[in-house]
């Protein structure tokens, strides 16, 4: 006799033929058997619903659209490894917010408590409102390079100005920024470590 969990992924791998074929029916039957599971997982690592819920129906999308060429034989692990890539990869994307928290990329995962999250939310939002006090033309070169991820000669090219203009905006702004956000940066720094 074979045990559930074996069972379970033979009734995955007949319902992964059906919907290869374009049964809609048992899309919908592994999709409310992993919904739930699949958001959790994302919703870990995220700590953010909608990202989390926007990643989930992604991976659910592209398994229905790529259906006749996927072959998924463990569905749960699949979904793991999508999740996984999914959130570096928006990771990733977000990470050239502040040009100056390298420091924090070493630090272990275990920010997940109410204080330090409430602490990062709080430190977003100081650092978005100091970046909307820097004047206008330099907080649209911090923005497109630090942000949009744009090289320093095209901001230039962008905005009609030199190449050195440019450079010395990005430096003063980022001097403000850190001197102005830098007590706040050190706190959080510490109340992760304390928590590793």
């Amino acid at each position: 006799m074979k045990d559930p969990v074996e069972l379970n992924l033979t009734d995955d791998v007949l319902l992964m033929q059906q919907i290869e074929q374009g049964s809609k029916h048992a899309f919908n039957l592994l999709y409310e058997k992993y919904w739930e599971q699949a958001y959790s997982e994302a919703y870990k690592r995220l700590k953010d619903a909608d990202q989390a819920k926007d990643i989930v129906q992604e991976i659910f999308t592209h398994i229905w659209l790529k259906k006749e060429s996927l072959h998924i034989i463990n569905l749960p692990a699949y979904l793991n490894v999508a999740i996984r890539n999914k959130v570096f990869k928006l990771v990733d994307k977000q990470k050239p917010i502040h040009p100056f928290l390298d420091a924090l990329e070493d630090l272990p995962a275990t920010h997940q408590q109410a204080d330090s999250n409430l602490l990062w939310k709080e430190f977003l939002m100081s650092y978005e409102m100091l970046l909307n006090t820097l004047p206008p033309k330099r907080q649209i070169i911090f923005r497109l390079h630090f942000q949009d991820d744009l090289p320093t000669k095209d901001i230039a090219k962008q905005l009609g100005v030199t190449r050195k203009t440019v450079q010395n905006q990005l430096g003063k702004a980022i001097e403000k920024l850190k001197v102005s956000l830098l007590p706040f940066l050190t706190l959080l720094i510490f109340l992760f470590l304390d928590q590793s």
